[in-house]
């Protein structure tokens, strides 16, 4: 019989405060195939700044955990979130008239970069503080920066670290019970042993997602204190794993597989209703890397929204959707069972959808659009996340992008359509990093954790020619919000339609 780890502590490394999801799903699943491990997660996002480390200790000398799990959301500084506001500061360094503004920038871009350096060190440190407080403990760190940097930080932790890649069940239960030389971990993972010697095992399987049942809330708020803190904000909830889709500058195809695999549907309406009756959550974000997208995984949703009615579940609901295969039937569902927003990925040309390999039609889309005007749309918003400026846009896609919208204007109300200022974040093994190393936009060999702000800066892709008239209406927009009543992207696109009128002229 292998050994089961008595203790597992979950540390959720600080982040801006967002519902630890991952972190949850899994200590639900160890406490369901292992219900005798004792369990707690420990969120440093809901702890003071100055309190962390100290709270660390604490938990570590009450508990003596056998398995530390680290969970690390982001790691990139060109990202912007609630607590910096990264896009504002490149457009004004970039894009300004004002010498002073563009100064005071400069002041800005560096204080975000050293927030970032200094998170960055303060991560590792807690991880290495658990190391030195338990030298015989397994360490684990995932979560979404080390599916991506993975490599990069498995050089940085201490020996007996798994740097869990992706999905996180499999190899946790194992590191759980106990693996050694002759039965490694499962799923995919980088493991620096005690030798200090670095393992790569890639992933050859999927986790069967029909294993992860409605979660436990009660057995989850009897380990995680600060559980009641979210509820009143947006909880997540998974459905699906896995994307079929090859977008130039997204990576969910190879952290979760490009093979969708799906939760039972009651189940998901089981964990929706509890949420809902039980805690009183009011809004559901569904987390999948698209809550619908192919035919199958429109059905799957549809199966979802059918045990929503039948279940009477009050909530309002979003999450990113693809609707090449959405019907007046799923349309009216959606909004009868309380859909917020309609929120997805949006540009006005199919040469730019088939430049970034998005794969679907915008025809297809617009028919969508009007399915749900046609089913009944009222106050739900519209939010489009346009990659302005993607490699080859051009002032005719630009323009015919501001004419859509113009088109979703009339059918849902301009109050209701959000353009969101959204540019490419350019990430490693990338189809878009290998091509615009190869333009030259980037250098070889360049490092994607850089903190030198000039390649920071191209990694939130935005180039001339139209970089500049982009970043100046933005700015325009931006610095006019006290004085106009608008929200800043639907600003930004009237104001590009006037550039583009006047270059025309």
């Amino acid at each position: 019989m292998p050994h089961i780890a008595p203790t597992v502590l979950y540390v959720r490394l600080p982040v801006w405060k967002i519902w630890p999801g991952g972190v949850v799903y899994l200590a639900d699943f160890i406490h369901k195939q292992r219900p005798e491990v004792r369990q707690e997660i420990l969120d440093l996002a809901l702890v003071a700044p100055g309190r962390r480390r100290a709270r660390l200790r604490e938990r570590i000398v009450e508990l003596r955990p056998d398995v530390v799990a680290f969970s690390w959301r982001n790691m990139q500084t060109f990202g912007p979130h609630p607590e910096n506001d990264a896009l504002e500061v490149v457009m004004t360094f970039d894009h300004s008239p004002s010498l002073w503004r563009r100064a005071r920038a400069a002041l800005d871009a560096t204080g975000i970069i050293w927030d970032y350096a200094a998170a960055r060190l303060r991560n590792f440190g807690f991880i290495r503080l658990a190391r030195r407080m338990l030298p015989d403990a397994r360490l684990v760190v995932g979560g979404t920066a080390v599916s991506i940097f993975g490599k990069t930080i498995v050089r940085k932790c201490p020996t007996d670290t798994v740097v869990v890649i992706g999905e996180g069940e499999e190899a946790l239960l194992s590191v759980v019970d106990g693996f050694n030389g002759c039965n490694p971990p499962a799923g995919h993972y980088w493991y620096r042993d005690a030798a200090g010697t670095i393992t790569h095992r890639p992933a050859d399987e999927n986790f069967d997602l029909a294993r992860l049942t409605a979660v436990d809330f009660p057995y989850i708020e009897s380990i995680f204190p600060g559980f009641r803190e979210y509820l009143d904000g947006t909880i997540g909830v998974h459905t699906k794993r896995g994307c079929p889709f090859m977008c130039h500058f997204c990576l969910y195809n190879k952290i979760e597989g490009d093979r969708q695999r799906y939760r039972d549907a009651a189940e998901v309406g089981k964990e929706v209703e509890m949420l809902s009756t039980v805690y009183g959550v009011k809004h559901i974000w569904f987390t999948d890397a698209q809550f619908c997208s192919t035919k199958r995984s429109t059905q799957h949703v549809e199966a979802i929204l059918d045990e929503m009615v039948a279940r009477r579940v009050k909530v309002r609901w979003t999450g990113y959707l693809r609707l090449n295969h959405l019907t007046p039937d799923i349309a009216a569902k959606m909004l009868a069972t309380g859909l917020e927003s309609v929120d997805l990925s949006f540009t006005g040309t199919q040469e730019v959808i088939d430049g970034l390999t998005l794969g679907y039609d915008l025809e297809q889309q617009m028919a969508a659009f009007r399915m749900f005007r046609d089913a009944g749309h009222t106050d739900q918003q519209i939010k489009l996340y346009m990659p302005l400026n993607a490699p080859g846009e051009t002032p005719r896609t630009l323009g015919a992008t501001i004419v859509r919208i113009r088109e979703l204007y009339e059918l849902f109300g301009r109050d209701n359509v959000l353009p969101f200022i959204f540019f490419i974040g350019v990430q490693p093994d990338t189809p878009i990093e290998r091509q615009l190393i190869a333009e030259g936009y980037l250098p070889a060999g360049y490092d994607p954790l850089t903190l030198n702000p000039f390649i920071i800066k191209k990694l939130l892709y935005n180039p001339p020619p139209l970089g500049r008239m982009i970043g100046r209406a933005y700015l325009e927009a931006y610095g006019s919000r006290g004085s106009a009543d608008d929200y800043v992207g639907r600003a930004t696109m009237e104001i590009l339609e006037r550039e583009l009128a006047a270059g025309a002229s």
